[in-house]
């Protein structure tokens, strides 16, 4: 029986083993959709960007989370961080080339998500009165 393209070992490889529990792909996902790996990359969309200006763009992220997911997305290559020797301390955050990609992905998900919020919200039960 012949393998259809996408189940093929060379379509494996190339788009990883998702589903497996311990495929390392699952630690990238949940970094770049979670609720504050999504709003920054789409912030970091609009250039360079340093903490306290990313603190104030993301209502609602503490300081913790935000130097947390801004390390996850650096180490996975999304982020770069720039620190500048002066004082006081200057560090600014951009993305990479391939922080680029992923975020124009993750922007397609959250453009669509605001256009639909609308039918989403109605689709939702009532609260009991």
């Amino acid at each position: 029986m012949a393998q259809s393209p996408r189940n093929s070992l060379s379509a494996k490889l190339q788009r990883g083993e998702l589903f497996a529990a311990d495929c390392p792909s699952r630690e990238v996902l949940q970094h770049v959709t979670s609720r504050w790996g999504v709003l920054l990359l789409v912030a970091l969309l609009g250039g360079t960007h340093r903490f306290s200006d990313l603190r104030r763009k993301v209502g609602g992220v503490s300081e913790k989370m935000l130097a947390q997911t801004l390390q996850w997305l650096e180490n996975d290559g999304f982020v770069l961080r720039t620190s500048y020797p002066v004082v006081p301390p200057k560090v600014e955050y951009a993305l990479t080339p391939m922080g680029i990609e992923v975020a124009k992905k993750v922007e397609v998900l959250v453009d669509w998500i605001e256009e639909n919020l609308s039918r989403v919200l109605r689709s939702r039960p009532k609260a009991a009165a």
